[in-house]
């Protein structure tokens, strides 16, 4: 039995979702379908099970692209506004938890029963645990062959995500279908991933797992202020996240441990005016206590603070404002939030995100080359570019 549908939709996702809303309240006959068990595992997992679903904030200067340009005409005709509307409508209690960004009271369930129920108002077929075997393009038609029925369309759109959290089903199908059609598809990479170290220093995170504390990462001229996190792994924590999007393997990173602080002036102010005072002592007020012990124990410094050379108050003070350190790598997929590169902005419009050489073909969400900062920010980039890909499909 072959179907006929006007659009098919691969990945019920949040930019699936969205885009198959749009399209079937403009009339048009939808089939929504995914692999999984469960629609929109992303959404499930996302914010510790309260969904970060957007940031007040959102801005194309807080995503990564090869054209930085790329998401703005998207942003601008759903946003995060448009939203938080569709929130309010559904009477979902949330709010700002810090930066912009906003989560559900309750549940993350209640994005996804909202768009849920989205999709039935808007007559969408949904089919899960469907796998495509075979998509051929055929007398201007797209012929989807999958393991339930044979199905054609005007409209296909590849809404599949990334390689990230390969454990709720991610996969390279998306990237797959975009060279199969000849499409450019740039080199993917984890994002807003963990970053690990090899020996001494994996030493000493290890000694430290479970310390946070609130610093400036850097990475040439990009750098975030938000908590870092010591892990039996390496470096975690918000701002370590935000980094590791922009990290090149082989490069340092800088991280100021303490950014209010001028911890060379604070010493010497202490040298002078409370000299009898152990140096760890001081430092305990500056650092959580473990970090400074370790900074001291690494570095052989300890006592009396009238005690200490200038020189090795100038070694601790850079340690802990000015620490560059080398990551050995990141942790994979396996824990990125988010897929770095794939399909190339440049074969797509930014108005519809159709291929420009493939009429009917659309990619949307996190397959695409546009990945947000940490915050909700990919999120609102979903809905930005499902909405708009429902627009015209």
């Amino acid at each position: 039995m072959n179907s006929v549908y006007d659009v098919i939709i691969i990945g019920a996702g949040a930019a699936g979702m969205m885009c198959a809303i749009e399209a079937g309240k403009r009339g048009r006959s939808v089939y929504l379908i995914d692999h999984a068990k469960k629609i929109a595992e992303k959404i499930r997992i996302s914010g510790g099970g309260r969904c970060n679903f957007t940031n007040l904030y959102t801005d194309y200067k807080a995503f990564l692209s090869k054209n930085e340009h790329f998401c703005k005409s998207a942003l601008m005709q759903f946003t995060q506004a448009d939203f938080i509307s569709l929130i309010n409508k559904h009477g979902i209690e949330h709010h700002e938890k810090k930066l912009g960004q906003l989560f559900c009271d309750s549940s993350s369930k209640n994005i996804i029963d909202m768009l849920l129920k989205e999709c039935d108002g808007a007559n969408v077929k949904i089919e899960i645990e469907t796998s495509i075997k075979n998509i051929e393009f055929i007398d201007g038609k797209y012929q989807v062959k999958t393991n339930r029925c044979d199905v054609t369309c005007d409209s296909l759109v590849i809404a599949t995500g990334g390689l990230s959290i390969p454990k709720i089903g991610a996969s390279k199908f998306g990237y797959d279908i975009a060279k199969q059609f000849g499409l450019n598809v740039l080199d993917t990479r984890a994002g807003l991933v963990p970053l690990t170290f090899n020996d001494k220093l994996l030493e000493q995170c290890k000694n430290l797992a479970g310390v946070s504390v609130d610093a400036l990462v850097s990475y040439k001229k990009t750098s975030f202020s938000e908590a870092l996190l010591f892990t039996h792994r390496g470096l975690s924590g918000p701002a370590i996240l935000q980094i590791s999007s922009y990290w090149q393997e082989g490069e340092e990173i800088i991280i100021n441990l303490a950014p209010d602080i001028e911890v060379l002036t604070v010493l010497k102010n202490q040298k002078q005016n409370q000299p009898k005072h152990d140096i760890q002592t001081i430092l305990f007020s500056i650092l959580p206590k473990r970090l400074a012990q370790s900074i001291c124990e690494d570095k052989d410094i300890s006592g009396r603070i009238a005690d200490l050379s200038d020189k090795k108050l100038m070694v601790l003070a850079d340690t802990i404002n000015n620490w560059h350190v080398k990551p050995s790598g990141t942790e994979g997929y396996r824990t990125a939030e988010v897929t770095i590169g794939g399909v190339d902005t440049s074969e797509l419009s930014s108005k519809t995100m159709e291929a420009k050489k493939q009429k009917g073909l659309y990619f949307i969400g996190e397959v695409v080359d546009v990945t947000g900062h940490l915050g909700g920010f990919n999120f609102q980039w979903a809905w930005s570019s499902g909405y708009v890909a429902g627009k015209y499909v």
